[in-house]
């Protein structure tokens, strides 16, 4: 195949899990629901975390950096940020302990109750996502799974999960972003009020 045959190919793979992600109203009542948990804990004091690895990694950061920052509105910062973000700390743990508890051990220690984690995963069987999972149990801080089709692992241990129609890793990102963006867009207009 050439490479407009790629491109056509993969923009057509993209546009189909959009589509399914269209007719799905229970997938689509679940962005609803995970925004008023985030707009909730928001609201009486709490903070929004995420995590990832490699690519869910870079999208976990992208997301944090929505609500700290800002969207679409000029606003006050909405707490968040992605676990990975200190280096040393992840370099460490990973070193001196073992990689599957950077997210679980530093969770523990930051997160509180009425908390929200939002962990990435294309398969769902991220490691240390779900040992970090395990952990907001124990603590009463909510979870989140953006995963694939399958959930794999981070099933059972989510409150709320979205399980993009996919098993491609790309065509799961890519949709992870975009259903990240419009609960960001959801959240800053439900604590702040909608754009001009």
């Amino acid at each position: 195949m050439d490479s407009k045959g790629i491109i056509r190919k993969r923009l057509e793979q993209h546009r189909d899990v959009i589509e399914q992600i269209l007719s799905d109203e229970k997938l689509q009542d679940m962005i609803a629901q995970i925004t008023e948990t985030i707009v909730t804990c928001f609201k009486y004091g709490g903070r929004v975390y995420f995590c990832g690895n490699g690519g869910s990694a870079a999208d976990a950061q992208h997301l944090a950096a929505e609500f700290s920052g800002k969207f679409y509105l000029e606003r006050d910062i909405l707490p968040s940020e992605a676990l990975h973000c200190n280096s040393s700390y992840i370099t460490a743990v990973s070193n001196d302990l073992s990689f599957e508890i950077i997210y679980s051990r530093l969770i523990s220690g930051i997160g509180k109750a009425g908390d929200v984690l939002i962990g990435l995963s294309t398969s769902g069987n991220s490691a240390n996502i779900v040992k970090a999972f395990e952990t907001c149990h124990e603590k009463a801080i909510t979870t989140v799974a953006f995963t694939g089709s399958d959930g794999g692992r981070m099933r059972e241990l989510s409150k709320l999960i979205i399980n993009v129609p996919s098993t491609d890793t790309p065509r799961i990102q890519e949709a992870h972003i975009t259903i990240g963006h419009i609960i960001c867009e959801l959240v800053e207009e439900e604590i702040f009020g909608k754009k001009k």
